[in-house]
């Protein structure tokens, strides 16, 4: 698969870690096809746009990551996220992991981690 081809729905509450995410998805040839910031959106916005990826922040307002993410799976059992955390949210990380997610990036984002991930997912 091509990585133009890779449409991803970037999910966070900040908008300056959307920013980041989106810049470095941008600069590196993937397609950001459109932008959460709280779980209810996030599980609306997927079903709408259908991504090749999500990248979704586990603590958010109103529904957060883990119960989207659950949500998200149980809509399609083939939903490739990866969850976004902040450092030493490890014990959730694995409960996202047992949950469906296919990886985890560490907040702040580093560009060759999130690309890492992105690959990963992609294949």
């Amino acid at each position: 698969m091509s990585r133009k081809a890779t449409s991803i729905l970037i999910v966070d509450d900040a908008l300056f870690m959307r920013t980041v995410l989106k810049d470095i998805l941008n600069k590196n040839g993937y397609n950001v096809v459109g932008e959460a910031t709280n779980g209810i959106e996030a599980i609306e916005k997927y079903q709408e746009l259908n991504p090749d990826i999500t990248t979704m922040d586990i603590t958010m307002p109103e529904l957060d990551g883990i119960e989207a993410l659950k949500k998200i799976i149980e809509i399609n059992n083939n939903a490739r996220i990866i969850m976004c955390s902040a450092m030493g949210q490890q014990g959730i990380v694995m409960e996202a992991i047992k949950s469906g997610a296919c990886d985890f990036i560490v907040k702040p984002f580093q560009p060759d981690r999130v690309l890492k991930a992105i690959e990963k997912a992609s294949s």
